[in-house]
């Protein structure tokens, strides 16, 4: 899968495309942090392995491995990865990430 730019320091995410949306693969290291942003889609997520702390609307939530998550379109949220994580994020568009260029 072609690696996605991703600008948080130190994650890593690769891109599975589709039609109309777009399933990124991603690892954070220990003590990652997003900044509070938005988008006009939603974004659906599950916790492969490590633990994460989002906050979607100012409610905090910690999810461990297996932990899934919603977020609806417009909501602000932000992400602080408590130790070192795999997630795995399905957005509703089609070119949320873009492929890194090489």
């Amino acid at each position: 899968m072609p690696q996605a730019e991703v600008a948080c320091e130190g994650a890593k995410g690769w891109i599975l495309q589709g039609e109309s949306v777009q399933l990124v693969f991603f690892e954070f290291p220990d003590g990652a942090k997003v900044g509070g942003h938005s988008h006009s889609y939603a974004q659906w997520g599950i916790v492969v392995d490590g633990t994460m702390e989002l906050i979607v609307d100012g409610k905090a939530h910690v999810y461990d491995k297996g932990g899934e998550y919603l977020i609806p379109a417009g909501a602000v949220h932000s992400a602080h990865f408590l130790r070192p994580s795999r997630i795995m994020d399905l957005f509703s568009e089609k070119a949320r990430y873009k492929v890194m260029k090489t």
